[in-house]
């Protein structure tokens, strides 16, 4: 867009490359307006959180290159992120995750779900954890964030009562193993050092618990038609868990303390409006959308191996 063209949508996203583009071009007093245009066109086609996302990067390269004296202006000024709507169709009703406690399931994905869901963790922090970084008498365990923070999580007494029989006397090594010896070449790191098994990677967690949850995610479907249905994705623990907190009336501190958001802002994406604000607050006080706060969804595992992690 800062060349002044529209930017690929759909699959032409994928392996686009961007036209050549010179930064001094950026403080061209004609830059702005157009820009502004593209960019309302491309709020139109794309979600709020791509859009967001797409703004805040930029923002971020306009100000390194301000600061290395390359360029003077900010194109970007005047264009506002854009309100992303809560999606209340992630949150899976009260009903439904004791739906998903009565499944017959291994210990490791009843521990593994339930510490999710009691945690209101992300996913790859929670399979990231090794044995030494619990602390069961505190119920908490110390994760590695997104953004690279130790930071603690807190679980109650579901995630306590099962995590015994999980560890098993084990003392180190990652929490939640794969049924098989880690293959040759697997990282230390990923590999218990009592066991020989490798750590659980994201993607067969979240292959399982889709597997798992077909049925409880389609309960009209035929048993022929199940295996062509999708389940649950694993972030839908997270995103109930603090929907269910706030409908419940946790103050916003708890819920920020207890998500790991900077921002009442971004609570917004897991609760109505009305949930995130404080007792006696008009819903003009809800924080307007700044530009430059947004961060990219999504993480990567840093530890965790998808090698041989294709049995139980």
């Amino acid at each position: 867009m800062l060349a002044g063209e529209a930017a690929p949508t759909g699959p032409a996203r994928r392996g686009a490359k961007p036209p050549v583009f010179p930064v001094t071009a950026i403080d061209d007093p004609a830059l702005p307006e157009g820009l502004a245009e593209l960019a309302a066109a491309r709020a139109d086609e794309m979600d709020a959180d791509t859009v967001n996302r797409e703004l805040s990067i930029t923002r971020k390269a306009i100000g390194w290159w301000q600061r290395q004296g390359w360029i003077v202006g900010d194109p970007t000024i005047g264009i506002e992120r854009r309100p992303a709507p809560p999606d209340r169709t992630k949150t899976l009703a009260e009903n439904q995750i004791a739906a998903l406690w009565r499944l017959e399931v291994a210990l490791r994905e009843k521990t593994f779900w339930k510490m999710l869901y009691e945690s209101a963790a992300r996913a790859d922090e929670v399979l990231c954890l090794n044995v030494e970084d619990l602390y069961p008498q505190d119920k908490r365990g110390r994760v590695v964030s997104k953004g690279g923070a130790a930071e603690w999580i807190h679980w109650q007494s579901g995630t306590a009562q099962l995590l015994p029989r999980l560890i098993a006397g084990r003392t180190c090594g990652p929490l939640f193993l794969t049924g098989r010896r880690a293959p040759a070449g697997t990282p230390t790191l990923d590999v218990c050092p009592e066991t020989g098994r490798a750590r659980l990677s994201y993607r067969r967690a979240e292959e399982i618990f889709e597997e798992n949850t077909r049925l409880l995610a389609n309960p009209l479907a035929s048993p022929e038609d199940i295996e062509d249905l999708d389940g649950w994705t694993l972030h839908r623990l997270r995103h109930s868990a603090l929907t269910h907190d706030a409908e419940d009336g946790t103050s916003t501190p708890m819920l920020l303390a207890r998500s790991r958001h900077a921002s009442v802002r971004s609570l917004e994406r897991y609760a109505r409006p009305e949930s995130t604000r404080s007792p006696g607050t008009s819903q003009s006080a809800t924080p307007p959308y700044v530009a430059g706060t947004g961060s990219g969804r999504g993480s990567t595992l840093h530890r965790g191996s998808d090698i041989g992690d294709r049995g139980p």
